[in-house]
């Protein structure tokens, strides 16, 4: 069994004293895991840090086998944001987060060719926190579990909508939602286009937004699967939280 393909690589952990084992995203293979011989030597480690872009080619005796990869690097993403910590964190995050989420070997071009824009957009902005609250949203959807916030679940209007709740995963009125408003999850206006073109959002309205989406990624996608949201995840919170600007966009 043999195939070759370009990919982004997910997570990497070491195996033995110099392999090491890869998770790579690829467009028509999906999430697949190898053995990298000689992967946690010097002149591989950079190269299989999760976000760079691989060309990789797989063998394996029968398919349901871990099997090899050899490696070739495309584009290290990771270094072109070793400067700036708070980016790092978030393509560490964006990758753990795919890494659980989605089924092993099944292909998801949209995941792929969505998590390599918001990686390469994250490089060249400095406002890129609300790109990445959407591409999780988008992950949610991808993988059947996308949320409705294009009108008042309780009173059909798209009008005022603040909130969502968290048994449905619909929106809710900010009239329709008063009276259970701590039972419910903020919606932040940039979810719905209404900061498209104005000031960025705030630091409170990226967080909301990334509560929200891990509200629906934990009791979605991980929690079925005995998973819990990655470290990753959180330390990208916390970085956010100590920004002294307002949070990426």
């Amino acid at each position: 069994m043999e195939w070759s393909e370009e990919g982004i690589i997910l997570a990497t952990r070491p195996h033995g004293e110099a392999a090491a084992i890869i998770d790579v995203l690829t467009r028509g293979h999906g999430r697949h895991a190898g053995l990298v011989r000689g992967g946690n030597a010097r002149r591989l480690r950079s190269v299989i840090e999760p976000g760079n872009q691989v060309h990789v080619r797989w063998r394996a005796r029968l398919a349901d086998h871990l099997g090899t990869f050899t490696v070739e690097p495309v584009f290290n993403r990771a270094a072109a944001l070793i400067g700036d910590p708070l980016k790092l964190a978030g393509l560490t995050s964006a990758c753990a987060l795919a890494q659980l989420s989605l089924p092993e070997r099944a292909p998801h071009p949209a995941v792929y060719d969505s998590l390599g824009l918001l990686l390469d957009m994250m490089a060249g902005l400095d406002e890129w926190g609300a790109l990445l609250v959407r591409w999780e949203l988008g992950l949610l959807e991808t993988l059947g579990f996308g949320l409705d916030l294009s009108k008042c679940a309780a009173t059909g209007s798209p009008e005022a909508l603040v909130y969502v709740s968290p048994r449905t995963g619909r929106a809710v009125s900010r009239t329709a939602g008063e009276p259970y408003q701590d039972r419910l999850l903020p919606l932040p206006p940039f979810l719905l286009g209404a900061q498209m073109a104005a000031e960025p959002p705030t630091r409170r309205e990226v967080d909301d937004g990334l509560a929200l989406t891990g509200f629906f990624l934990s009791r979605y996608l991980l929690e079925p699967q005995g998973k819990k949201m990655p470290p990753a995840r959180y330390r990208l919170r916390e970085r956010l939280g100590k920004s002294p600007k307002n949070l990426p966009r």
